[in-house]
């Protein structure tokens, strides 16, 4: 198969590939310290069990990413992906002005790019996503291996749109 036709492995970061739990507590105060959140993304250690699934995914598919993450955080997160030796891919990331819950967004990208591409299946953590996604017709892998998100990630992500 060639690169273009390969079906896609779609993998989410926070709580999938990286254990962002060492920066939850940012959320948690009031008002929320987004910019510290953000700012410790780089710190992160890998999941072993996403990164192992990851990096099998290669075998048949073409891994690209999909994060709630804004883009002022490209960089930062590249740079993890590469430090890691995660597979080269597309990294989608959330426009810095959006909101929207992260259920929303991510369905939105899935669609699109499942318009000239099998879609193998996305890895997340967010079960609201997991559950929308399924819904949606796609393959969904739940990460559970890093022990869920707080109760402030769960609100970042669903109403806050920041995640």
């Amino acid at each position: 198969m060639t690169g273009s036709s390969r079906p896609l492995a779609v993998f989410d970061l926070d709580g999938t590939l990286s254990d962002s739990g060492h920066r939850q507590h940012f959320l948690e105060r009031r008002p929320r310290a987004w910019d510290a959140f953000f700012a410790a993304a780089p710190q992160d250690q890998p999941l072993d069990e996403g990164v192992a699934l990851c990096l099998a995914a290669t075998a048949e598919s073409e891994v690209v990413y999909l994060t709630g993450r804004p883009e002022r955080c490209r960089k930062d997160t590249l740079d993890w992906l590469e430090a890691q030796g995660l597979p080269e891919g597309r990294v989608f990331m959330r426009r810095n002005d959006d909101r929207r819950p992260a259920r929303r967004t991510k369905l939105e990208i899935l669609r699109r790019l499942g318009r000239d591409r099998e879609i193998r299946m996305l890895v997340d953590d967010d079960e609201l996503v997991c559950d929308d996604v399924e819904r949606a017709g796609f393959r969904v892998v739940r990460a559970r291996w890093a022990g869920g998100a707080t109760a402030a990630m769960r609100d970042a992500q669903e109403r806050k749109g920041r995640t």
